[in-house]
């Protein structure tokens, strides 16, 4: 295997992981929500294993970094209770302030 191919592996294998990190944080005590995840990235995980163009590959990456992206900026969870009540459950992450423009800067802490 060359380097540009170790470098490809390497970046497919850190795509896969954090895809899958992501998943365990934004769907957290949701089983159904979990295993669909967990199946949907390894189906395409799997569907493109035997990829051999460089640049397919790296645009494969660079979908698989948006999909995770999205994932953790703009999923947030919604639960039931009764027939007209959804609770929100945001992660801690997704509570950042959001203050597009500001006359006074803030601090960085």
């Amino acid at each position: 295997m060359n380097a540009s191919g170790a470098r490809a592996r390497s970046g497919v294998l850190q795509t896969f992981k954090a895809l899958h990190r992501t998943r365990m944080t934004v769907f957290k005590d949701d089983d159904r929500a979990l295993t669909a995840a967990r199946l949907k990235i390894n189906e395409e995980f799997k569907k493109n294993k035997n990829e051999t163009s460089g640049e397919n590959i790296q645009q494969m990456i660079n979908m698989g970094r948006d999909v995770e992206a999205v994932l953790r900026e703009n999923v947030l969870q919604a639960e039931h209770f009764g027939k007209d009540k959804l609770v929100l459950r945001p992660r801690e992450s997704a509570l950042l302030e959001n203050v597009p423009y500001s006359d006074t800067p803030r601090k960085q802490t």
